[in-house]
């Protein structure tokens, strides 16, 4: 078996959707670094009525730009629901607001979407889930693509193969797995043998997920899932220079991260409350952490504050306390 190191690069890398931290702010400071082909927006409810075109362009500007991000990379709708003529009815209008694509949302774990019959627990019903993508296909446009996104199941995979099935002959574009049920959460490992599966089985591209931090681990997870494109969540925002590494390109130094933190504060400033403005820079900041000893540092730093404006100038600081304690 070759080794993972030698396996070729992705030939698409997605950034993938994360409820309460990948919004429209973060994708913009993300995809200006480079290296993503395409994102994911964070799920749009859909419960019981028709949302009105101001929603779907609040929560996803990109489509005000073309559905591009101001760095031109295309941003594809995720809806999350359980009724499929809602969600039909949903996506012809956001069919008219020129989305790259729809993508239909059967991975989320989090308890309260499952109890009201979202994301993950639909795995436990494949014709549900086969006739929530045969009606959104049906609804939109043929040129926009209907894609989705599931996990290995909801608590075991006994029904994996049969949901994939399910979305491949309902006419979806292109799956993503990741490689965990619902139950398994976000612990690792990941399950990345079990997409082998799922490719052997459906014709349709499919996108290998989960558990990638580092070029070693996305390798790995090519040449087992024997995919060739990736989505990329927390190992990306960790490690925004990910993308650019699985490429043989070179990432953006901390200097150039840390000037991206401050760009992601002055986005969220005009929409985020002040006294939530410090937990989402943060957030992020705790992200980097993993990968970067900078922020680290920095993190430990600023861990007790809470205004915004004192982490910012934690942040507008470090570079000359880093030059300070070099001499």
């Amino acid at each position: 078996m070759p080794s993972p190191l030698l396996a070729p690069a992705p030939r698409l890398i997605l950034l993938a959707p994360m409820e309460g931290v990948l919004d429209h702010s973060l994708r913009d400071v993300l995809t200006a670094f480079g290296g993503i082909d395409r994102c994911v927006s964070e799920f749009i409810r859909i419960t019981d009525q028709l949302l009105p075109r101001r929603v779907f362009t609040r929560l996803m500007p990109e489509l005000l730009n073309g559905s591009r991000t101001p760095a031109g990379t295309p941003v594809r709708a995720q809806l999350l629901g359980s009724d499929p003529a809602c969600l039909a009815d949903n996506a012809a209008r956001l069919a008219e607001l020129h989305p790259d694509g729809i993508d239909l949302n059967f991975g989320c774990p989090a308890k309260t979407v499952n109890r009201h019959r979202g994301g993950a627990v639909l795995l436990d019903e494949p014709l549900l889930v086969h006739d929530i993508v045969a009606a959104v296909r049906r609804a939109v446009p043929l040129h926009l693509p209907v894609s989705a996104k599931m996990r290995l199941g909801h608590r075991d995979e006994a029904r994996m193969l049969d949901c994939a099935r399910a979305i491949a002959a309902a006419g979806a574009s292109e799956l993503v797995v990741h490689a965990r049920t619902k139950v398994q959460g976000y612990q690792p490992p990941a399950y990345w043998d079990r997409i082998a599966h799922i490719r052997e089985t459906v014709a349709l591209p499919v996108v290998a997920n989960g558990e990638v931090w580092t070029v070693t681990d996305a390798r790995r997870c090519l040449q087992e899932s024997g995919c060739d494109a990736l989505m990329l969540g927390r190992g990306l925002v960790s490690d925004p220079g990910l993308a650019l590494a699985l490429r043989g390109r070179v990432g953006p130094s901390w200097d150039e991260l840390r000037r991206g933190l401050l760009r992601y504060g002055e986005l969220i400033e005009p929409r985020v409350a002040e006294r939530h403005r410090g937990g989402r820079l943060k957030q992020w900041l705790n992200m980097l952490r993993h990968r970067h000893p900078q922020a680290q540092a920095l993190h430990a730093q600023v861990r007790t504050l809470r205004h915004a404006g004192e982490i910012v100038a934690a942040l507008r600081a470090s570079p000359a306390q880093a030059l300070a304690e070099a001499a």
